[in-house]
């Protein structure tokens, strides 16, 4: 399948691993290129799918000047949003473990931001999944936090981990968006190519 893109030289610009792991389920060949440093900051006054679409163009546009003609990329940024906020990376310990009570007992939206990049042309799209969280206790939200170390994610949880298959009740969209890439949209969006 993807036949269509065959001529092209497929990168995967991301650093995270269960992006590695969904483009891979694709059945595609690619190559995973990072920069350092990328700066991840928006605008304050974009909401919701507006962000991490922001955020997948700027990271494209960081790389664009290192294509080659051949080259496809896919740049991806993910954000927990909640109550008109976003839940992004923790930075500690402490703040893994206050996302996880906001999220508790709530319903919250996780829209990814994915562009596709070629020297000759960029396009974008974003995806949106609802969650539903049942109310955690406090024992299992510190085991959580502590057990698997999510520092590295958006809202402070892996759907495909514990917190997933204890505190999830309700998905509505796509489960794979939640760990970061909304595999059957860019599937499509690679169709058209």
């Amino acid at each position: 399948m993807l036949d269509n893109i065959r001529n092209y030289h497929l990168i995967l610009a991301s650093q995270s691993p269960r992006r590695r792991e969904l483009l891979a389920g694709l059945g595609v060949g690619f190559e995973v290129r990072t920069l350092p440093d990328i700066d991840e900051s928006y605008p304050n006054t974009l909401q919701g799918a507006d962000i991490p679409l922001y955020i997948s163009k700027e990271k494209a546009d960081a790389y664009r000047p290192l294509l080659q003609p051949d080259e496809l990329m896919i740049t991806a940024d993910t954000i927990v949003w909640l109550q008109g906020r976003v839940l992004g990376k923790p930075h500690s310990r402490e703040q893994a473990i206050e996302m996880l009570r906001n999220l508790s007992g709530a319903t919250h939206e996780v829209f990814t931001g994915v562009t596709l990049t070629t020297s000759a042309w960029q396009r974008s799209f974003a995806a949106r999944t609802e969650v539903r969280f049942a109310p955690l206790t406090e024992e299992e939200i510190v085991y959580y936090v502590d057990r698997y170390q999510p520092l590295d994610k958006a809202g402070s949880y892996g759907v495909q981990e514990w917190i997933g298959f204890i505190g999830v009740e309700y998905i509505s969209g796509s489960y794979y968006n939640i760990m970061g890439l909304p595999v059957q949209r860019l599937y499509r969006e690679l169709l058209a190519v």
